[in-house]
């Protein structure tokens, strides 16, 4: 039996001008009967997936993790498998799902391969797949605008971040959680409900988008060459030394800052602190290899 596949590609993202064809081909060759619609005005993703998603099996999504991001609710409602095509900068969502980032051996995976529930994260009304955090990388996407992004792909998250770092910013942060209250200095506050962020950092050596908890970790004030030191554990998910960073996991967390402070959730500035994060266990149903 057929199965047929909503798939709307963002034109807007990094490798957006992808020539579909191939992955349409592809899809029918794995059995799946496509049909492309075009991402609708900003804002409108969500609405078009509530209006034509549920007559279809599966849903196919072209984009980074911001396209992702923005239809998440929308597919908790219609409660379709989501199929990743990376077609963004980062892509950290198909990197944690072990989607290959080439469009036409993801689009194979979207025909051959198993579905899989994942945890979805939420703040505030905020849902999320990888990251949201405070501080640093809130200044970081701003500064990385879409020509940063087109010019230098991945490679232009470190060096937004070296250049962002020099200008210090640091805050003050209650944390709450199960397993008390936490009062710091911080330069990044990142709660992980997935494993990838920023273009193939780590957010925790043992996170997993399907462990039913979220991972944070605080970057506390330190001079550049210390960070820098640390460069390449904070990449990797390691955050052992306490002078560096406080580490820690819950089903549920509370971020309060001295004064509000914007909250970026998988690249999008969309809230604000005070922030309630949350965990909903095996809420989405994707496809992966």
């Amino acid at each position: 039996m057929t199965r047929r596949v909503l798939l709307i590609a963002n034109r807007h993202s990094r490798r957006g001008d992808l020539d579909l064809g191939g992955v349409a081909e592809r899809l029918r060759a794995g059995g799946l009967l496509p049909e492309i619609l075009p991402l609708p005005r900003r804002g409108g993703l969500g609405d078009l997936l509530r209006e034509r998603g549920p007559a279809f099996d599966l849903v196919m999504l072209g984009g980074g993790d911001g396209t992702m991001n923005a239809a998440a609710a929308a597919l908790l409602e219609i409660g379709r498998p989501l199929a990743v095509l990376p077609l963004g900068t980062g892509n950290d969502l198909a990197r944690t799902l072990g989607i290959p980032l080439d469009p036409l051996a993801a689009a194979g995976v979207a025909a051959a391969g198993r579905t899989r529930r994942i945890d979805l994260g939420l703040v505030n009304d905020r849902h999320f797949f990888n990251v949201a955090s405070v501080g640093l990388s809130v200044r970081v996407a701003k500064a990385l605008g879409k020509d940063v992004k087109r010019r230098l792909g991945s490679l232009g998250y470190p060096l937004t971040v070296w250049r962002v770092l020099q200008e210090g910013a640091a805050f003050s942060a209650e944390i709450t959680h199960e397993g008390g209250v936490h009062y710091l200095r911080s330069i990044q506050i990142a709660v992980g409900n997935g494993r990838y962020y920023g273009g193939g950092m780590v957010v925790d050596d043992k996170a997993e988008i399907d462990d039913h908890m979220l991972h944070l970790y605080s970057l506390r004030p330190l001079p550049l060459w210390r960070l820098a030191w640390h460069a390449l554990d904070l990449r990797r998910g390691r955050h052992d030394d306490p002078e560096a960073a406080l580490s820690l996991q819950g089903r549920e967390i509370e971020v309060v800052t001295a004064r509000p402070m914007e909250v970026n959730t998988d690249g999008e500035v969309t809230t604000r602190t005070p922030a309630r994060f949350s965990v909903l266990p095996e809420a989405l149903e994707v496809v992966v290899p």
